[in-house]
């Protein structure tokens, strides 16, 4: 099975540099089951056990929170972390656009964004979750959610049209931004199709990171991705996913003892290689961000990603000076 299309690769014809953050997921969410793999309403009421950590999830009244509600948690922890990055002070609260979430997380632009929103912030709000898991240096055994608040405010008119969205992120998810218990995921993420693979990439991501492998045998990888289906199926579907062979940066290998092997997808050039920018060019691309009013620091970020990943394809940059100055000199004026 293909990735999804890019649904939004010029985006620069949009003047939207929220969108331009690059993703950034807590490390406990990928380490732990928080999310269903279902397509249809999860009213299951699960625990986990890993060593001395222990997991108890209630689903809302819409069931459990989804992988995909996950792209709003993603979203609004990619801003807060620009904004800390850039020196700025933060808060618990991000206000954006639908449509600057659906180009943000690859989805459709239009349709019921209204509906589609309030249901998912009715999973990840009404979810209860108790836990001692670890996040931000401190351990939480309490009953929390996900969210705090989320809401939208629509246009007071005939048309009724929805005009922004806030998500209020829990004192858990704060504490795993504060200290920066996050790591970037790639922009390819939001193009996995299926659940099980999207939850596959957070694990390898988070286990593996450019190691040259990790291994984890079959009935451990599935409680770690939280799939219900019976271990026969669940083999099947991973098998599936090993034959389409599209998961970002690594590749899964399957053997006859249900040993799975994780590799980065090049065993010469990890996952994060060093590319170094000269200080010539960093003198240069801050001021051509000025010039244009653009942030230095997600153009600067914005350009490793991609340079990382043409590494990883053998493409790497020949000038990473010249070219990173070239890239921020193409970026649309936001002054005009």
């Amino acid at each position: 099975m293909s990735l999804l299309p890019d649904r939004h690769p010029n985006l620069d014809f949009f003047v939207l540099d929220i969108a331009d953050a690059v993703p950034k997921d807590d490390m406990a969410s990928m380490e732990h089951p928080l999310f269903s793999l279902a397509t249809k309403p999860d009213m299951r009421h699960l625990e986990y056990r890993n060593g001395d950590n222990i997991l108890k999830i209630r689903p809302s009244g819409l069931g459990l929170p989804t992988i995909f509600d996950k792209d709003i948690l993603i979203f609004a922890i990619s801003q807060l972390m620009a904004r800390k990055n850039r020196g700025e002070p933060i808060g618990d609260t991000v206000r954006f656009s639908a449509r600057e979430l659906s180009v943000a997380t690859n989805r459709p632009i239009g349709g019921n964004h209204y509906k589609r929103l309030e249901d998912a912030f009715a999973r990840l709000q009404g979810a209860q979750f108790v836990t001692n898991i670890k996040s931000g240096g401190k351990v939480e055994t309490r009953i929390f959610s996900l969210i705090d608040e989320g809401g939208f405010v629509r246009t007071d008119d005939e048309r009724f049209r929805l005009d922004y969205c806030e998500v209020k992120l829990s004192r858990w998810l704060m504490r795993a931004i504060e200290t920066d218990q996050v790591v970037t995921i790639s922009h390819d993420y939001f193009r996995l199709r299926r659940p099980l693979e999207r939850r596959l990439y957070e694990i390898a991501r988070k286990h593996c990171g450019s190691s040259p492998k990790w291994q984890i045998r079959l009935a451990n990888l599935q409680n770690k991705t939280g799939s219900n289906a019976a271990i026969k199926r669940f083999r099947h579907n991973l098998r599936e996913i090993i034959r389409a062979d599209v998961t970002p940066f690594y590749r899964f290998e399957i053997d006859d003892g249900d040993i799975i092997t994780v590799r980065p997808r090049s065993g010469s050039i990890t996952l994060t290689p060093t590319i170094t920018i000269p200080e010539w060019a960093e003198e240069q691309a801050r001021a051509h961000a000025r010039t244009l009013g653009r942030d230095y620091y997600a153009l600067r970020a914005n350009w490793l990603t991609f340079a990382q990943e043409e590494t990883v394809k053998n493409n790497p940059p020949k000038n990473p000076g010249a070219a990173f100055v070239a890239y921020c000199k193409k970026q649309g004026n936001l002054r005009s």
